[in-house]
C-alpha cells in the first residue's frame, strides 16, 4: 500500500507539471519598453490633430510646426479586434457649424505619432486629413442590445438632469461674480501624482493661453482662449471656450483665477486648469460677450 501511495503521489506530481508546462504558454515575460509600447488607458482623453501635411511616425515636430495643425477633439475609447489587435479610436469631434458633436472612428494605422522632443513620451497624435474630412467623416454609432441601449439612455437622460440641477443649484447657493453677474464656482480640490500647486504670482498670458481645461474627473470641459489683464499687469480673468468646433458654435465664459486649481508638473512644464464644473453646465453659464 506504501508503495502505491508513492507511485501514486509521484505520478501527481508529473502530471500537474505537465498540466502547468501545457497551460503556461498564456503567460510571456514583458519588460514594457516606452520606445516601442504604450499603455492604452495613456491614449484616452489625448488630443488628436489634423494636418494636410504628409507625416509619418517619429517625424520630428519643427518649430512652431504644431500651428500649422488643426486640434479636432479627444480619444473617447479604443476598439479592438477579436484578436488582440487595435482596429480604431473613437475621437469626439465637438459640433461644427451647428452639426453638433460626434464620434468619429480613426483607424490605427492612420494615427501618427509626432515626436516633440527626445523623450519619448513627448508626442503629438496627428492624422493627415482637412477639416473637410473631419466634417464629412460618418459618426460611429455604439451598438447595444435594446436592454442595454435603454439603460445607456437612462444613464444620459439622469447625467444631463444632475447637470441641469448643479447649474440651479449654483445660481441660487454661489455669490455672483461682481464684474459679470455670473454665478461662481468654488476651484475643486484636486490631487495629481507628480503635480503641485502653480505659483499664481508666477503665472504669465504665455502658461495659460491655449490650455485645456478639466473637469474634477479629468473630463475635458474647454479651453482658456484668452486672459484679461489688470492696469497692473496681473490676470483678473481667464475666458474658456466650451464645446464648438474649429473656433465655430463655441460658448465663452469668463472665470476668476479663485475658481479655477492650476496644478504644474513637479519635474516638467506641463500645465493643468481644473474647474469644478462640466461642461454641460459650463455651457449654461451666462456667455462672455468681450
Amino acid at each position: 500500500m506504501k508503495r502505491f501511495l508513492t507511485s501514486t503521489a509521484a505520478a501527481l506530481v508529473l502530471s500537474t507539471s505537465a498540466y502547468a508546462d501545457g497551460h503556461s504558454s498564456a503567460f510571456s515575460e514583458l519588460t514594457f519598453d516606452e520606445s516601442v509600447n504604450l499603455n492604452a488607458s495613456e491614449l484616452i482623453g489625448a488630443r488628436v490633430y489634423i494636418t494636410e501635411t504628409e507625416i509619418q511616425n517619429d517625424t520630428m515636430i519643427e518649430a512652431d510646426g504644431e500651428k500649422e495643425w488643426e486640434d479636432i477633439g479627444e480619444i473617447n475609447e479604443i476598439i479592438l479586434k477579436r484578436d488582440g489587435s487595435v482596429q480604431s479610436v473613437i475621437v469626439g469631434v465637438g459640433g461644427f457649424a451647428g452639426i453638433g458633436e460626434k464620434d468619429v472612428a480613426i483607424n490605427m494605422s492612420q494615427l501618427k505619432f509626432v515626436s516633440d522632443g527626445e523623450d519619448a513620451n513627448d508626442y503629438f497624435l496627428v492624422v493627415n486629413s482637412n477639416v473637410a474630412g473631419v466634417e464629412e467623416a460618418p459618426a460611429y454609432e455604439y451598438e447595444y442590445d435594446n436592454d442595454e441601449a435603454g439603460d445607456m439612455d437612462k444613464a444620459d437622460t439622469m447625467e444631463k438632469d444632475e447637470s441641469m440641477e448643479k447649474a440651479d443649484d449654483m445660481e441660487a447657493d454661489v455669490a455672483a461674480d461682481p464684474k459679470t453677474d455670473r454665478p461662481m464656482l468654488t476651484a475643486p480640490e484636486i490631487e495629481r501624482d507628480g503635480y503641485a500647486a502653480a505659483d499664481r504670482d508666477e503665472l504669465t498670458t504665455e502658461d495659460l493661453t491655449g490650455a485645456r481645461v478639466y473637469g474634477p474627473d479629468d473630463e475635458d470641459v474647454g479651453e482658456i482662449s484668452e486672459l484679461i489683464v489688470t492696469e497692473e499687469g496681473k490676470i483678473d480673468r481667464a475666458i474658456i471656450d466650451v464645446g464648438g468646433f474649429l473656433g465655430l458654435g463655441e460658448h465663452s465664459v469668463a472665470v476668476t483665477l479663485d475658481e479655477l486649481n492650476i496644478v504644474r508638473e513637479a519635474d516638467g512644464d506641463d500645465l493643468r486648469v481644473y474647474i469644478d464644473s462640466t461642461q454641460e453646465a459650463l455651457e449654461q453659464q451666462p456667455e462672455y460677450e468681450g
